[in-house]
């Protein structure tokens, strides 16, 4: 259910007194509208507008602004530009291991889909085509694809692939998982990849297809994966700070930094 600008509010959300006392005005609407996304309203549906709640509730946009930015950080609300406050899509989990990004998601309950935004074989930069172990000027394939989790943009991959290991690679399901055709149709299982993660701002052109601002947090992997010691991929996976979080399992015997565990929004 989304909320027009002029539709009533429902039930448990109106008529609720904001009162002067020890508790902040802002705190007050907060929990108000964290009821109303538990009760009301579903993943996915609009909260009223600005203007609606200041008038419902008598209370100024500075407030508005102050609880609504709060349940955004909470991962309550997520902001989408152009179109509005929604309440956020449900939280599943996803394990980091070695595993296509279709087989990370089914696991964690989400529906994974991809849209490829180029694919062409070119002349690799040079720190890819030394990773992939190409001669100077010869060429890679070079894919870059949207990933989704239940319709939402979670990832933007960039990579690079080695042609000797994976001949026509262009002609293979781009919107499929890669890791399962590497296995099934080349004969390349990926079984080992070095990876790094860093926190950046998103750039302008990223931003676009993840349907976020210049500018807004993302976490970005660096990996090279191998088939046994053969380098087959190149990939940087710009992933939305706001949909996905790492959390990690660490102890004393594992100086690797034990399990890690992802959470996809």
């Amino acid at each position: 259910m989304t909320v027009s600008e002029n539709q009533a509010l429902p039930g448990r959300a109106v008529h609720q007194v904001l009162s002067d006392g020890p508790i902040p005005k802002h705190e007050q609407l907060r929990a108000i509208l964290h009821d109303l996304c538990r009760t009301a309203l579903g993943p996915g549906d609009m909260l009223p507008s600005e203007r609606k709640l200041v008038d419902e509730y008598g209370v100024s946009r500075i407030t508005v602004r102050e609880a609504v930015g709060q349940l955004v950080a909470d991962g309550v609300l997520e902001r989408v530009p152009g179109k509005g406050t929604f309440v956020a899509r449900r939280t599943v989990r996803s394990h980091l291991h070695l595993a296509s990004f279709h087989e990370d998601m089914r696991r964690a309950g989400a529906q994974p889909s991809t849209r490829v935004l180029s694919a062409e074989q070119a002349v690799p930069p040079l720190e890819a085509a030394e990773t992939l172990r190409l001669r100077p000027g010869e060429r890679a394939f070079h894919v870059v694809r949207l990933r989704l989790a239940n319709e939402q943009p979670i990832s933007v991959d960039d990579g690079w692939y080695n042609p000797n290991y994976l001949p026509e690679l262009l002609t293979a399901d781009l919107t499929a998982s890669l890791y399962e055709q590497f296995d099934s149709k080349y004969g390349v299982p990926i079984n080992r990849a070095e990876q790094s993660v860093a926190a950046r701002a998103c750039p302008a052109d990223l931003a676009r297809h993840l349907q976020i601002t210049e500018g807004d947090p993302v976490l970005v992997f660096d990996r090279v994966s191998y088939s046994e010691k053969l380098p087959i991929e190149r990939a940087i996976s710009t992933y939305r700070g706001d949909r996905y979080q790492l959390q990690m399992s660490l102890d004393e015997t594992s100086p690797q930094g034990g399990s890690n565990t992802g959470q996809v929004r």
